[in-house]
């Protein structure tokens, strides 16, 4: 196969030895085999940005901490030297990422090495030896849905534990390993106490894995696991071992406008009685 420019230095510099073949490719970049001289594993190519089909990226960069003040004040800017290094800040998030919440216990991916736009991981393999499928490449039986289902809500406690939300969580970035799911892309993990989107993001990431999972358990669909995670972090009250039981009620309570008034008016009245 024609090796990739991108691994070429790669190659060169000994990082890998063989490229085998590709494995797949996604929005945000293409990932192949290859072999380092010891074993097999993944090498991720990340696409230049007019390749790439990830929009609204300023949604997920938000809360984002650039210590670095002349690169932090060039991407601010939209510079060509700002640009170059968004783009080197979205990959190495990924990296960061990876690394933070593989400390916390949530399954991921082992990182071997990050170099030249290209990050080599452990290959996540099936009861078989091959390359995990993705969830959505698989079908489960009920009782397999709730399972992986509450599995995978787990690891998504576990993030948020960390401070990091996925943000673009899918049937199709999670693979089904020897061992359980593990969870994948995360080049736009999402700083759960820094985004105004963290609540929504992490909503929609549950709701998309319990949308996939509910056609094989139905039952799944009246579930309402993110809204009730959500609740428990924003009272501080949220640990990876956190009992979950899917039921949420949000407040049906109407605010007391005229109660409200009622007391701007008496402080009010106050304050010009007090001025004479």
């Amino acid at each position: 196969m024609k090796i990739p420019d991108r691994l070429r230095p790669l190659l060169e510099e000994g990082l890998i030895h063989e490229v085998v073949r590709p494995l797949m490719s996604g929005k945000e970049a293409a990932v192949y085999i290859v072999h380092n001289g010891e074993k097999y594993c993944v090498a991720k190519v990340y696409k230049d940005a007019e390749h790439r089909s990830f929009r609204q990226r300023t949604a997920y960069t938000e809360g984002r901490q650039v210590r670095n003040s002349r690169q932090r004040r060039a991407m601010e800017k939209g510079s060509k030297y700002g640009k170059e290094q968004q783009e080197a800040a979205w990959q190495t998030a990924e990296v960061d990422a990876l690394a933070k919440l593989a400390t916390a216990g949530v399954r991921v991916p082992k990182v071997y090495a990050f170099s030249e736009g290209v990050l080599l991981m452990e290959i996540v393999l099936d009861p078989d030896g091959q390359p995990a499928p993705r969830l959505c490449d698989c079908d489960f039986s009920p009782e397999q849905a709730w399972n992986t289902h509450q599995f995978v809500v787990r690891q998504v406690v576990g993030m948020l534990c960390a401070g990091l939300i996925h943000g673009d969580l899918s049937e199709y970035n999670i693979l089904l390993g020897a061992e359980g799911p593990v969870i994948i892309d995360l080049p736009q993990a999402i700083d759960a106490a820094h985004n105004q989107q963290a609540r929504n993001l992490l909503i929609r990431d549950v709701d998309n894995l319990t949308g996939f999972l509910a056609r094989f358990a139905p039952d799944l669909a009246e579930t309402r696991f993110g809204q009730e995670i959500w609740g428990l972090y924003e009272r501080a009250q949220l640990t990876p071992d956190s009992p979950l039981t899917g039921r949420w009620r949000g407040s049906n309570r109407r605010a007391d406008t005229t109660a409200v008034l009622r007391e701007i008016e008496a402080a009010a009245r106050e304050a010009r009685m007090r001025r004479g």
